[in-house]
């Protein structure tokens, strides 16, 4: 290969045949699966399934009676939801290992220009997944069950049932982790040549419809709920468009760079 060639692309003859990738993506996931598998028997240890269930029913036992506890109607349910519980706890507990070994799988076809900007990506995607469930945890389902609580009449016994429950609570964390990395798809869709900032400016008008579309999509029909997911998206929007400038500007090539 010659030195010119070198300097034209530097992932020139690195390509690997389609079964090592098989190979390499079948270790990433048993890596994977390995570091998930850990996080679950360390929560198991400490705080326990039972600590973790108490911990995500603070929001609604601060609205509930003193003397009133979320119930298990179904027969499986003391075991299932616990499990269930223990799995998701342990999924975000590993979620920067899980994003490192996404990375480390397509790392080869990056660029090393490409390789600087991705592992901050890696931990200002976990940051800000973890700032939108802890939104969640300790501001949103507080203030929605006080909105929701506040309809039940005197002679109704509010006692959700533990399953809905956590299966409604998850679907939030879900939904703001996943709302919560707006900054980054903006971020890359102009590092790749998808949109520019200004398109992005001009289309600010349009995203804030549509957050507040998907926010009455994926929220309970609360107004709270709503407003708590569909505003933090309008403001990580403008974020985003702020960070991928520098982006953008600092992930270029360095030849890119001169040429400019």
């Amino acid at each position: 290969m010659s030195e010119a060639q070198d300097k034209t692309d530097e992932l020139a003859g690195t390509e690997q045949p389609f079964v090592q990738h098989l190979i390499e993506l079948r270790d990433r996931l048993v890596y994977i699966m390995a570091g998930i598998g850990a996080c679950m028997v360390a929560l198991a240890i400490w705080p326990g399934p039972s600590g973790l269930i108490d911990l995500i029913a603070v929001p609604i036992r601060a609205h509930m009676p003193p003397d009133v506890k979320l119930i298990a109607v179904g027969v499986f349910t003391p075991f299932f939801v616990p499990l269930k519980v223990l799995m998701m706890a342990g999924l975000l507990l590993a979620l920067p290992w899980v994003m490192y070994q996404i990375w480390a799988f397509v790392a080869p076809g990056l660029y090393s220009h490409e390789k600087r900007f991705a592992l901050p990506l890696i931990i200002f995607g976990s940051l800000l997944a973890y700032t939108g469930i802890a939104f969640v945890q300790f501001f949103v389902l507080d203030k929605m069950f006080g909105f929701i609580q506040g309809f039940t009449p005197d002679s109704v016994n509010a006692t959700p049932d533990i399953a809905s429950y956590v299966e409604a609570i998850l679907s939030l964390y879900l939904a703001f982790g996943l709302a919560f990395q707006v900054p980054i798809v903006v971020m890359l869709l102009v590092r790749f040549g998808m949109v520019t900032p200004e398109q992005l400016k001009s289309f600010r008008g349009y995203f804030v419809v549509v957050a507040f579309i998907i926010s009455a999509v994926v929220t309970p029909p609360d107004v709270i709920s709503q407003l708590a997911l569909a505003i933090p998206m309008c403001i990580l929007y403008e974020l985003g468009i702020v960070g991928s400038r520098w982006f953008a500007q600092n992930a270029k090539p360095p030849e890119a760079s001169d040429e400019a």
